[in-house]
């Protein structure tokens, strides 16, 4: 327990906790924070007069308008741990001792001297159209490079700052995001605001962002939607640091998933989906099967010695939402796009994303706030693999109104005829916007007008049209014709307007 004097003393102290959150000299604390530094009356009053003498004649001109905040403001700086109060109450006496009793004069307001208005002179017009760049996002209450641990909810181990340090050699303190899309849709709307956070919080801190298609659903994955997410990343302005994909770390994953299972951290289960389904679900009987013999049976998921469904393997952790134990490992006999035969068990979400971030660096994990209550299950996973961990943050998704947005809806509607694909211009896919002629500036400006907030936003697309006609207007070309042209002959005319003729 370290004993403080003032507010300023107990600032200090909170600060260099912050700074060194795991170990820390008690003797350095009390350095930082000025603990047994004693600054006596006398001290006050040979810093008070000194500032007083440099002062004198300004004092002397103003008397008591005089504003004493700076000499008290660099007096503070000198005598770092003084009583704020103390040093208030030295000045306002000095500055009596030297002016004397308030006189009438002094107490009456300072009169504010009226400027003349100056000729208001005939404006020029000037006809010119303007193009306004859209406010950027504004992206302030993120942490800093290299203080993870300052956010609220960090988990901080023993391992934590050597991580950190580690990860900053790698980086260089350079800020690194990522866009991961799933490979299984075309983007839409809620796409583009996501595109604009991520790439623009990099751009914003001279950083970079990543565009990491998270492939690990062979099932669902064409490469029709591979070449589409990058078209339209590219389409809205922006180029990615690098492309990557989560079937890049296959190997690396699969190494770190034994690990947690000789840790104790997981096992392997034989429950069905419909048995895992829901909230209030019984414990898995196998959670406490023997170490050794989990590792052997993850070896035979991964040898194909079990049927689709028969086995997975399952993390012991608990979401915020309250599901127990989520699954990191699933049988699939599909043939992977990237891979091909060569693996037939893949990772789940809640495995790889948090593990891939790591993988890369990244030092704002940007998504929405539909995977908030996962983000005590992000943590844990990197924490208990050692493994160096960024932090989650979560913004409200982007609805619009009177649409649907949802890639498996859309696909019903592509299969039963109803829609002719993806870029059918009743949608609000991206590629349905740009075919119906939306320029891409009008959907960036639309997405910073909303701002970054952690509300749901439901919007109507009247919003978004709005945003489009305000482009076109700066933008689009005008031009007139006339289509059926008729000669007029004005006949009532005087002598000094001619014959007027329209057309030929």
């Amino acid at each position: 327990v370290v004993s403080t004097q003032s507010t300023g003393q107990l600032v200090a102290a909170l600060e260099y906790v912050k700074a060194n959150p795991v170990k820390f000299q008690v003797d350095a604390l009390e350095d930082a924070c000025g603990v047994g530094v004693t600054v006596t009356p006398e001290q006050i009053r040979e810093a008070v007069l000194e500032k007083i003498e440099k002062n004198l004649g300004l004092i002397k001109t103003q008397r008591y308008r005089f504003n004493s905040g700076p000499l008290m403001g660099m007096i503070r700086k000198e005598l770092k741990w003084a009583d704020g109060k103390l040093v208030k109450t030295e000045i306002d006496s000095q500055i009596a001792s030297i002016l004397g009793t308030k006189t009438a004069e002094d107490s009456k307001p300072v009169q504010k001297v009226k400027q003349k208005k100056a000729e208001k002179k005939p404006a020029t017009v000037v006809k010119e159209v303007k193009t306004e760049e859209p406010a950027e996002l504004s992206f302030s209450g993120f942490h800093k490079t290299g203080q993870n641990y300052t956010t609220e909810g960090y988990v901080v181990t023993d391992h934590t700052m050597r991580l950190m340090k580690e990860h900053l050699e790698r980086t260089g303190g350079r800020v690194h995001t990522r866009f991961p899309p799933e490979p299984n849709g075309i983007l839409h709307i809620g796409h583009a605001k996501a595109i604009n956070i991520n790439f623009g919080f990099a751009k914003s801190h001279e950083g970079v962002c990543f565009l990491r298609y998270d492939d690990t659903n062979p099932e669902k994955e064409e490469e029709k939607f591979f070449t589409s997410i990058l078209d339209m990343v590219n389409w809205l302005g922006y180029t990615p640091y690098k492309i990557t994909h989560s079937s890049d770390n296959f190997q690396s994953l699969h190494d770190l998933a034994v690990k947690l299972i000789k840790s104790g951290d997981a096992y392997v289960c034989h429950q069905t989906a419909d048995e895992m389904k829901g909230f209030e679900v019984k414990a898995s009987p196998w959670r406490d099967r023997p170490i050794e013999e989990s590792v052997l049976l993850f070896e035979d998921m991964k040898n194909g010695k079990f049927d689709e469904g028969k086995a997975t393997l399952r993390m012991k952790c608990v979401l915020e939402e309250g599901k127990q134990d989520p699954v990191a490992y699933r049988i699939k006999y599909v043939a992977h796009h990237r891979t091909g035969d060569a693996w037939c068990i893949y990772p789940t979400y809640d495995y790889t994303h948090c593990l891939c971030d790591s993988f890369e660096d990244i030092t704002h994990s940007l998504c929405t706030k539909e995977f908030q209550n996962r983000r005590s299950s992000y943590y844990w996973l990197c924490n208990v693999l050692e493994q160096y961990c960024p932090v989650q943050w979560e913004y409200g998704r982007l609805n619009i109104g009177y649409t649907i947005m949802s890639k498996r809806k859309i696909t019903k509607l592509i299969d039963q005829g109803l829609v002719a694909d993806f870029d059918d211009p009743r949608l609000f896919t991206l590629t349905a916007l740009r075919r119906r002629g939306f320029p891409p500036q009008a959907i960036n400006t639309f997405v910073k007008k909303l701002g970054l907030t952690g509300a749901l936003t439901q919007l109507d697309p009247l919003m978004l049209e709005a945003c489009v006609r305000d482009e076109l207007n700066l933008s689009a070309g005008r031009v007139m014709a006339v289509l059926k042209p008729l000669k007029v002959t004005v006949v009532s005319s005087e002598e000094k307007f001619p014959v007027l003729c329209i057309g030929s």
